[in-house]
């Protein structure tokens, strides 16, 4: 996976701001149900917005459950971001959520993804190779398995979480700690041995910052979101 992706973090709701963010460069907008009010209508409008826009539409779901799982993909997301893996059963969790048989166990539904029932037979012989899953490392607890969850067969890449991993260290937001810095080290060398997307997200709208981790090697990258871009935008304008 040498490719280098570029992506952001949709928070609000409003069709308009996403459309707007869809100009840009961007290779994928991740609509984000973990941290936002965003609801599964809200959701299915912005991924048909995104997907219009020849973009890829990831969710990140709120928790690693089947059934948010399955609306995303149901809705028409073509990737799925799912949060604090800690064991391998919550990666075999996810595999199976994600995936139909006889890879995963996802349910059948008729929705938008399948043209509502007009199109899935050709949508069921193609997205189990198609659908991308990303997994967030943010614990300790992953960062010990870390091997046997890059490798598992449906995992599509992981997703560094850095703050919420220091916080399970003891040390929150402590990134110049010296066991949190061989901790994040460890992840990006242990990632480089496989072909799959190694992910992190460059909270600060600075595309500096973008530039510096695809240096070290990451080629999965949230750049910042709609609510710091559109934030940072009005600070910059009342700076003396």
């Amino acid at each position: 996976m040498n490719k280098k992706n570029l992506g952001t973090w949709v928070t609000l709701p409003e069709p308009s701001i996403t459309e707007i963010i869809c100009e840009f460069d961007f290779d994928w907008i991740c609509i984000d149900l973990e941290h936002s009010v965003i609801d599964y209508r809200n959701m299915q409008i912005l991924i048909s917005i995104i997907q219009g826009k020849n973009k890829k539409a990831y969710v990140r779901v709120g928790e690693n459950s089947g059934l948010i799982i399955k609306r995303a993909l149901d809705a028409g997301a073509d990737g799925i971001i799912v949060p604090m893996i800690r064991t391998m059963s919550d990666v075999k969790q996810a595999v199976n959520s994600v995936y139909y048989p006889p890879k995963g166990q996802r349910g059948v539904g008729l929705a938008r993804a399948q043209s509502f029932g007009l199109n899935f037979e050709n949508y069921k012989n193609r997205i189990n190779d198609e659908v991308k899953l990303i997994l967030q490392i943010e614990h300790i607890d992953a960062i010990n398995i870390l091997e046997d969850i890059i490798s598992y067969n449906g995992v599509s890449g992981t997703f560094i979480g850095p703050y919420d991993l220091s916080g399970s260290m003891g040390k929150p937001g402590d990134y110049n700690d010296d066991d949190v810095q061989n901790v994040l080290k460890h992840y990006i060398n242990v990632a480089k041995n496989h072909k799959k997307y190694i992910g992190i997200h460059v909270i600060e709208p600075k595309i500096s910052e973008v530039y510096k981790r695809f240096s070290e090697g990451y080629n999965f990258i949230a750049f910042s979101s709609d609510i710091l871009f559109f934030g940072s935008a009005i600070k910059d304008q009342f700076k003396k």
